[in-house]
């Protein structure tokens, strides 16, 4: 966070009416977007989320095959248990997200998933960051670790679906950029060049 960064929760309606207190930086333009999440908030969101999926396997679906005799040690992807516990762990996140924009990990920290092309999150932005991007980064677990480098904090499912998550109602208020020389130069010019076909018509009618 640079020197021209505050963070702030709540929305920026109501942080204006604190900022503006009749100094000049109170007539600055300010632009105001969410703070996005780093790695370690997101991660423990994560943990939380793993847990709670865990939770639900051993709730439902355990007890099912001791009744039906059937076995719980095999870890190949291919044996029942797995297949099964992938289908609600992605089906968890996918759903989630889609409709929610945040899982229950999410939500205990005040964490959203948000697009970075959309108003709204699409079933193709999900589907990528929840369900393919998601697959890649648990085979290579190491590779969460590119919510660090990428920017806007985006992991590589992230990078798929052009979102990332951010801290609700939690903004960064950045001074906008003031116009550059380059940009005032040519404002100037184009001022002039409308005022001379207006000079020269008063110089006509004073001649006459």
């Amino acid at each position: 966070m640079t020197n021209n960064e505050v963070v702030m929760q709540g929305s920026p309606s109501m942080e204006n009416d604190f900022f503006n207190n009749g100094s000049e930086d109170s007539v600055k333009p300010k632009n105001y977007t969410l703070k996005t999440a780093g790695f370690w908030i997101r991660l423990w969101a994560f943990l939380l989320d793993g847990f709670i999926v865990s939770a639900v396997v051993g709730i439902l679906i355990n007890p099912i095959f001791y009744l039906m005799d059937w076995s719980l040690s095999e870890s190949v992807w291919y044996a029942p248990i797995s297949i099964i516990s992938a289908i609600l762990y992605y089906s968890y996140f996918v759903l989630m997200t889609r409709y929610f924009g945040q899982t229950l990990g999410k939500m205990v920290f005040g964490l959203r998933v948000i697009s970075l092309k959309h108003d709204n999150l699409t079933w193709s932005d999900v589907l990528f960051r929840e369900w393919i991007g998601r697959i890649i980064n648990n085979i290579v677990m190491p590779l969460y670790i590119l919510v660090v480098i990428l920017p806007e904090n985006q992991g590589l499912h992230d990078y798929f679906a052009d979102t990332t998550v951010v801290h609700e109602k939690v903004y960064i208020e950045k001074d906008l950029a003031p116009p550059s020389l380059d940009k005032k130069e040519e404002t100037i010019a184009s001022i002039e060049q409308e005022e001379k076909p207006e000079l020269a018509k008063i110089e006509e009618k004073n001649e006459h």
